[in-house]
């Protein structure tokens, strides 16, 4: 699958690259054309500084960010977003006036959590949700389901990718859209075109990477 990457670049920073490698590959949701490695954005310094630079383009410092919460591991690239957003004024109602980042917690069976010691930093609070990659959107709608049941107020949806422009009624700003991925799918499993053609799966993907198959 390595041989058929190939890469795409963002319209307002061409130092800000998506590698793209076409194939079959299966999500937790869905079936999909096209996977993307986020790797090395959310693990570079240089490159996760970039990400977040575009990212806070969206955002109006009318709009008050209190916690970042990073899905798709992407910790370093929210630290960075919350750096951004503090120097372009967005208010933070904290008392120390900063952001928190911080990612969430999965039970066994799927559910999203927060601990007892995080919740001070969601109840209350204005949210931003920052995505790694948004495919059916399924994922992001239990998280904003588990935000709410937790007392966050979301302020904002963030993604590098995304298959889809609203989530819950919530726009999704991303860097990356579907048009610019030419053929880019996804798909049910019962309805997965590939799959009737008999075309073998590349790999599992999630958030975290892919394991070939």
């Amino acid at each position: 699958m390595e041989s058929k990457m190939f890469k795409i670049y963002a319209r307002n920073d061409e130092r800000i690259q998506l590698k793209v490698y076409p194939g079959h590959y299966a999500t937790p949701q869905s079936h999909i054309t096209h996977y993307l490695d986020i790797t090395t954005m959310k693990s570079r310094c240089s490159e996760a500084r970039r990400i977040a630079q575009e990212l806070a383009r969206n955002y109006e410092a009318s709009v008050p960010v209190d916690t970042i919460i990073c899905m798709d591991g992407l910790e370093v690239v929210g630290a960075y977003l919350a750096d951004e957003l503090t120097k372009a004024g967005v208010l933070s109602m904290n008392a120390h006036q900063t952001i928190y980042v911080t990612s969430p917690e999965y039970n066994n069976v799927g559910q999203m959590i927060f601990r007892d010691n995080v919740q001070m930093m969601i109840n209350g609070k204005n949210i931003l949700i920052l995505n790694g990659s948004v495919t059916t959107g399924e994922t992001l709608s239990r998280a904003v389901e588990s935000v709410l049941y937790y007392g966050g107020r979301i302020r904002g949806i963030a993604a590098i990718f995304s298959a889809v422009s609203s989530v819950a009624q919530l726009p999704v700003h991303s860097i990356f859209q579907q048009k610019d991925i030419p053929d880019y799918g996804t798909y049910r499993v019962h309805d997965c075109p590939l799959c009737k053609n008999k075309q073998k799966l590349n790999a599992i993907v999630n958030g975290f990477g892919y394991s070939k198959i």
